[in-house]
């Protein structure tokens, strides 16, 4: 007969609301928010429609894992979710390729952190050896704290969230007194395409919605996870809806469409604007920090989800072991170890396509999840009381994740697709050693 994995101790429950909402704000708002901006200047008032429309999806989305979370409140969060809906076999799938994703965001987000921080220390940003010696160095400090305790991880996470956004909500509400209609309007041979546009503007949008997800992962950690974890979700995902919105039509005001569409840096820009040459060092320090928060939430993410799946018995047992603070420290050490070799190939010369490639085929894994977990509302304990308003949210998320893998184009679906089967094999391992 298969053997039951031995039970873990009760992990300590130290996180509170205002934690979780930082859990979830600052593992969204990463590095790609402070050049969005330009990505969506030549679209100009269809990036509005495309902002809306993925903060709809978004919302969605969020309703789905409220309503998942409250119903089972488990370590793990969308790995527990598909697993219990749709069987071990697809569980691990999802939790193997979001855990690889995981680690892929570790390394990019500690390259993106190094690479803001050239305003300061450009002779250590611009030799390719001592930038990739900081970034490992940013992502094994971030291991350190997240292996000391999950409260120290999440008040680190709150103090990062309150300064990532004061550049953000300084441009973008300082922007919108300089508001212009005409920064928005789109030319009269144009108005035709608005649809067409704002699809394009919402696949520009979507990523940046990315992780509205992880509250549900450390529910282990979480005080009343059953009421916390849904609230903080869905509060979570409104607060960085609204922020993205107002900072964008803010820089949009600020900084005229040929020079947004082709600046480096736009919120240094629209900062410029409205509090002169230097303002540009303070959005420099704001987007370091916003990489470095996330860093160290996504940090989180690596060392809880392979623990729950470790319990199931679907990952090796190592990444379940506990350090004496009730810490997944192994699962950390093993996530940092793949991580930093990722950032060592990212600087290697002629590696960076690689390395590009792997974080592109990994973003599948991000959204695999989105699509079982919106349709696992229906094979949930309770799920016949499902009611009409419930299965139309389910309904409007599932279509929202099949948009976003569409948008992520056929290249990421295909080695996504394949990097999803690679774990099969483990899978295949932790089956026969349970029976």
């Amino acid at each position: 007969m298969p053997m039951s994995p031995p039970a873990p101790a009760a992990a300590p429950r130290v996180l509170g609301f205002t934690s979780v909402v930082a859990i979830v704000m600052g593992n969204m708002i990463g590095s790609g928010v402070f050049l969005l901006p330009a990505s969506l200047a030549t679209y100009r008032g269809a990036s509005l429609a495309g902002w809306l429309l993925s903060a709809v999806g978004a919302v969605m989305l969020a309703l789905v894992f409220a309503r998942l979370s409250r119903q089972l409140p488990a370590a793990g969060g969308l790995y527990a979710y598909t697993r219990e809906a749709f069987g071990p076999a697809v569980g691990f799938l999802v939790g193997w390729g979001y855990w690889l994703s995981s680690i892929a965001t570790l390394s990019a987000l500690a390259v993106a952190f190094v690479g803001y921080l050239d305003p300061f220390i450009p002779s250590i940003v611009r030799t390719p050896v001592l930038a990739a010696g900081l970034a490992v160095i940013a992502i094994w400090l971030l291991v350190g704290v997240n292996i000391l305790g999950v409260r120290e991880a999440g008040r680190l996470q709150v103090a990062t969230l309150i300064l990532k956004l004061v550049p953000l909500v300084l441009v973008g509400v300082g922007g919108l007194f300089y508001f212009r209609p005409a920064a928005f309007a789109l030319p009269a041979a144009e108005a035709s395409s608005v649809p067409a546009q704002g699809i394009a503007a919402m696949t520009l949008t979507l990523w940046a919605f990315l992780g509205l997800e992880t509250a549900t992962i450390p529910a282990s950690h979480v005080r009343d996870p059953a009421r916390t974890i849904p609230r903080a979700t869905i509060v979570g995902t409104l607060a960085v809806a609204l922020v993205y919105i107002v900072s964008t039509v803010g820089v949009m005001s600020l900084v005229p469409g040929e020079a947004l569409a082709a600046s480096t840096a736009p919120f240094a820009d629209g900062a410029g604007i409205l509090f002169g040459p230097h303002a540009a060092q303070l959005v420099a320090i704001g987007a370091a920090i916003s990489c470095f928060g996330a860093l160290n939430g996504w940090t989180l993410v690596t060392g809880q989800l392979p623990m729950a799946a470790a319990a199931d018995g679907l990952f090796p047992a190592v990444f379940g072991r506990l350090s004496p603070r009730g810490t997944p420290a192994v699962s950390m050490l093993i996530a940092g170890l793949l991580a930093s070799a990722l950032v060592l190939m990212n600087y290697a010369r002629g590696l960076v396509d690689l390395f590009t490639f792997i974080i592109l085929l990994s973003t599948l894994s991000t959204l695999v999840p989105y699509v079982f977990c919106s349709l696992a509302v229906w094979l949930m304990p309770g799920s016949s009381r499902v009611t009409g308003g419930a299965a139309i949210v389910a309904a409007l998320a599932f279509a929202y994740s099949l948009f976003a893998i569409y948008g992520a184009g056929q290249d990421t679906v295909f080695y996504g697709f394949l990097l999803l089967l690679a774990g099969l094999p483990v899978y295949v391992w932790q089956a026969r050693r349970r029976t």
